[in-house]
């Protein structure tokens, strides 16, 4: 059965759950939406329970909420942990991996870009580069928990990646860090999907605009 992303022709929510979808190999395509009549009819449609995108049709399923597709496609493919308290483990540092992740959304759409690349580098780099520094120092295996890719490890992957594109040099004073983004982007599916065609650039100020006309 195909599987199918919905959402903008841009990074954004979606990109997490292509993150995902590349890191468990799923093959996948992709609608984008057009305009705000698009959205419209998707809402109507029922195919949005809580009316936001991304939807990702997998399974015979309609799903929505970009961390629950994460999770189920972790869930899927043994992505999660292997003990219960691996997985709780894996929850939480997901959780902090995301909160990190998130503050690199509004680059590109709020109009102080720059004010807000400095209350990064100058707030969150001091509060969750020595938190994950430590984590990767108390695993000899490179990853986050246990010995194997997780998906707390492909949400803290793509944080660096908007770290490092944003401000470079930010991890150059967490070498345990640096040489897990350096890891996690030389395993073969994620360095194909960066390297392919569905990996989508930074937002510009078309693609905002669009994005705002289609929400609005």
């Amino acid at each position: 059965m195909a599987v199918e992303l919905t959402y903008f022709e841009g990074r954004g929510l979606g990109e997490s759950v292509r993150f995902m979808l590349a890191a468990t190999g799923t093959e996948f395509t992709e609608t984008f939406l057009k305009d705000k009549a698009h959205m419209t009819a998707l809402r109507n449609d029922g195919d949005l329970m809580f009316m936001q995108v991304p939807l990702l049709k997998i399974d015979g399923l309609k799903l929505v909420q970009s961390q629950a597709i994460c999770r189920h496609l972790a869930r899927k493919h043994g992505m999660d942990g292997k003990t219960p308290e691996d997985k709780a483990r894996v929850d939480m540092i997901n959780e902090g991996a995301r909160d990190f992740l998130s503050k690199f959304f509004p680059i590109g759409f709020a109009p102080n870009t720059e004010a807000i690349k400095e209350d990064i580098k100058n707030k969150h780099f001091v509060r969750f580069l020595p938190i994950f520094e430590k984590l990767l120092a108390g695993n000899s295996s490179g990853y986050l928990v246990g010995d194997g890719l997780t998906y707390a490890d492909v949400t803290l992957f793509e944080a660096l990646l908007n770290a490092e594109d944003n401000i470079p040099g930010c991890l150059d004073k967490s070498p345990k860090v640096k040489a897990f983004k350096a890891k996690i982007g030389s395993l073969p599916r994620i360095k194909a999907y960066l390297e392919g065609p569905q990996r989508k650039p930074a937002p510009t100020p078309e693609y905002v605009k669009h994005a705002m006309s289609v929400l609005s």
